[in-house]
């Protein structure tokens, strides 16, 4: 099931909740009842290839490759 980021527009407080793909727009109920209002934030995620180097997994340009470019493996490949 995918992770979610939400902010709080009002005062930056970060949720982040496990829930399915069709509820991911969905209204946030507040956790401290306040009655704030919850959005969904698009974040970006990292981590290291077998190789050491960095992959970002983000909103990026390209159509599924290794960077933006969306070149398999990354802007100075042949």
């Amino acid at each position: 099931m995918p992770l979610y980021e939400y902010v709080c527009e009002a005062d930056g407080t970060v949720l982040e909740l496990m829930r399915p793909m069709a509820e991911a727009d969905k209204p946030v109920p507040d956790p401290a009842g306040k009655g704030r209002v919850f959005t969904r934030k698009f974040s970006t995620f990292a981590s290291k290839g077998a190789e050491g180097r960095s992959v970002s997994l983000g909103m990026g340009g390209g159509g599924g490759g290794g960077c933006g470019c969306g070149k398999p493996h990354g802007c100075g490949s042949h």
